[in-house]
């Protein structure tokens, strides 16, 4: 379908890598109003030459992720409309680096970054990973802005049921079943906590091949590193 850009952002990943996105004029593809898609990186965003005022074809890439395609036809193509890479992070203000043979640009702030800690325990929580149920992105949002959370371990050691009960639509109830869900989560299986831990370069099937060549987390933790 076709529609306007309306601007372009930057969203910040679990890696700290910047992702422009496109904020779409609403519309309907494949059944499901879409108001933002993706650009990929700033090669990407070169090479279709896509600016704010423009009208785009969008789909949604395998049935998910809305992406541009292309540019149907040019806005007005003012200075302000053309998207340029901050330099700084826009969320924590840490500087921006990409390496070179990399398309994708970084916020370098790490964990400091707000963003990537958010994504980082959304991560973690998931349900291919730790299986931490309760634990929405409405709550990781709130634990983080609020200061309860910094990293994956809090969830262990900072959290309660009388803090959890505190949030926004958290009643009792739901924050022991929050509370008692952490609890479970501490006999998950080694593969499944190392790929929850999100370390670049280890997926899932990575996991598994260090989970069973090293057999315990001190065994992987004492490991060593030769050329």
């Amino acid at each position: 379908q076709t529609t306007e850009v309306l601007k372009i952002e930057v969203q910040v990943g679990r890696t700290g890598v910047l992702t422009p996105v496109a904020r779409l004029k609403p519309v309907e593809v494949g059944g499901v109003t879409v108001t933002n898609a993706t650009l990929h990186n700033e090669d990407d965003l070169r090479r279709k030459d896509v600016w704010a005022g423009d009208i785009v074809v969008v789909r949604r890439a395998g049935d998910v992720i809305p992406e541009v395609v292309r540019v149907q036809s040019a806005g007005p193509r003012r200075e302000q409309d053309r998207f340029s890479m901050p330099q700084k992070c826009p969320v924590c203000q840490s500087p921006v680096v990409r390496l070179e043979g990399e398309a994708a640009a970084r916020c370098t702030g790490g964990l400091y970054c707000s963003a990537q800690r958010k994504q980082a325990l959304q991560h973690f929580v998931g349900r291919r990973a730790m299986d931490i149920e309760g634990v929405g992105e409405k709550l990781i949002e709130q634990l983080v802005d609020r200061g309860m959370v910094e990293n994956p371990a809090d969830l262990y050691h900072r959290l309660d049921k009388a803090s959890l009960a505190g949030m926004e639509r958290m009643a009792d109830k739901s924050a022991q079943n929050v509370i008692d869900s952490i609890q479970r989560s501490r006999d998950m299986d080694l593969a499944r906590f190392v790929f929850a831990l999100g370390i670049p370069g280890v997926g899932e099937e990575v996991a598994k091949i260090l989970a069973r060549h090293f057999g315990s987390l001190q065994a992987l933790l004492d490991a060593g590193w030769t050329a």
